[in-house]
């Protein structure tokens, strides 16, 4: 590397940005190396972080020093055997290092009480995602980074196939280039952008509520820069990580997620889902996919009796600070949702008469097997308890993004690839990549965030040492 300085352009202030600037940045310090980091981000500085900034940012670990047991077999099962091995290998071997080197920055970490049912290990940064943005960016700009905010990258500029630059577009409308030697992008999916979700999930995509206020800034800069000078793509590009929301509620991802302990109705008053189909973990994005694009109205309501409050610790489960509409009666409730009330008692008549388990049985932590009798249409497969005790509780439910699947194919350096393979001094990390298929695995998309966006700035280094 010649005497004069080289530049990073990372474009993106969430996980895997921060992640990434601050690793090139402390990588080209202890190499000694001249390399001016660079980090753009579109919104204003009080907003800035993306999804991270308002995620509970749970990771699939055991502790932080720990990984789960079977991590990479479940990723691979998340996808339907879809998934690319070595990324998550790659990600598995990183995991605690990249957990550690965020100690380091003063993040903690502790154990959640996660929701209610049982599932995968995880730990959570104290603080939620919030905390990981507040550190992270702090360490960035003390190691030297330069942020610029309210700036949106809207071309790469190449010269003879490699990275040569970033057009900008700052806030006060004037267009520039940032001169780069190499380019990460890590600017997230493409849920915010109305275009995009009606070209890959139909009409109703651009209605798709967002789940939170830092989704809105994801619209697929950075996919639609890298594909236009011809990097390809993976993922499942008709596949995101959707959630049921109260529609009421003013708060980010004010998820309910009580709906398998009673049962869910539409806006006529009928069943259509086995709400007891598996751990809230394994059926909500189906849930809330089918909210959105197969209901009347786009809205449905999850129906309990008072039994709910007699489970311990049911309100982790209920991120909605509006309370459920309550009622004395069937009819009441109702008339208070707007849906025909003989309707609802007729559907709950027949779910209480399949109600025929042992409700002692009842255990809200895992899948019990109080199954519904063989008659009940859609079955319920756990938790079937009658809905008899007044009073009668009722949440609307929507379905909402919090990101999309679809995204830029990388190898395990993060190296972005092209036709002819990887596309020299281009990089890509989090949501920006695709690489989950079916279902999003749990409480791994800031984890993957952090963990390759780290690499992404070791390699942005190393590319930028030898050129």
């Amino acid at each position: 590397m010649t005497d004069h300085s080289r530049k990073l352009v990372v474009v993106g202030h969430g996980a895997a940005g921060l992640a990434a600037a601050l690793s090139a940045a402390e990588q080209a310090r202890s190499r000694g190396l001249r390399i001016e980091v660079t980090l753009l981000e579109k919104s204003r500085e009080h907003e800035a972080g993306g999804n991270t900034r308002w995620s509970p940012s749970y990771m699939r670990l055991a502790a932080p020093d720990l990984l789960a047991p079977g991590f990479e077999d479940d990723m691979r099962e998340a996808s339907g055997g879809l998934a690319d091995r070595g990324y998550f290998r790659t990600l598995a071997e990183n995991a605690t290092g990249t957990v550690g080197w965020l100690q380091t920055h003063g993040v903690e970490f502790d154990i959640p009480a996660y929701y209610l049912s049982a599932g995968p290990s995880r730990i959570q940064p104290v603080g939620g995602g919030g905390a990981i943005v507040e550190k992270l960016s702090e360490a960035a700009k003390k190691a030297g980074v330069a942020f610029f905010y309210e700036t949106s990258a809207t071309r790469l500029v190449l010269a003879e196939g490699r990275v040569a630059g970033v057009d900008i577009q700052s806030g006060d409308g004037a267009p520039a280039t940032a001169d780069a030697d190499a380019i990460i992008l890590a600017c997230g999916g493409f849920q915010g952008n109305p275009e995009m979700m009606r070209t890959h999930f139909g009409p109703s995509g651009e209605s798709l509520k967002l789940s939170s206020p830092g989704t809105r800034f994801d619209t697929g800069d950075g996919i639609r820069m890298a594909v236009d000078r011809g990097a390809k793509v993976s993922g499942d590009w008709n596949g995101m990580h959707a959630e049921p929301i109260d529609p009421r509620s003013k708060g980010s991802a004010p998820v309910v997620l009580v709906y398998p302990y009673g049962i869910v109705v539409d806006q006529n008053g009928h069943r259509f889902f086995d709400e007891g189909g598996g751990l809230v973990h394994e059926t909500w994005e189906v849930f809330a996919r089918d909210i959105h694009f197969a209901r009347p109205k786009n809205i449905a309501y999850a129906i309990l009796d008072s039994r709910l409050f007699d489970i311990p610790g049911f309100e982790r489960a209920i991120r909605s600070e509006v309370p459920p509409v309550q009622a004395g009666t069937l009819a009441e409730l109702a008339a208070l949702i707007g849906i025909p009330a003989r309707n609802l008692e007729e559907t709950i008549e027949a779910f209480n008469a399949a109600a025929i388990g042992d409700v002692s049985r009842f255990d809200a932590t895992r899948c019990d097997g109080l199954a519904g009798a063989a008659e009940l249409k859609p079955p319920k497969s756990n938790w079937t308890r009658p809905i008899t005790r007044p009073p009668f509780l009722a949440w609307p439910l929507i379905g909402a993004v919090a990101y999309t699947f679809g995204g830029l194919a990388t190898n395990t350096k993060t190296e972005v690839l092209g036709k002819a393979g990887p596309m020299p001094g281009l990089y890509a990390a989090g949501e920006t990549t695709g690489h989950f298929y079916g279902t999003a695995p749990n409480a791994v998309a800031v984890l993957r965030a952090l963990v390759f966006g780290k690499i992404a700035g070791r390699e942005a280094v190393d590319f930028l040492q030898n050129r």
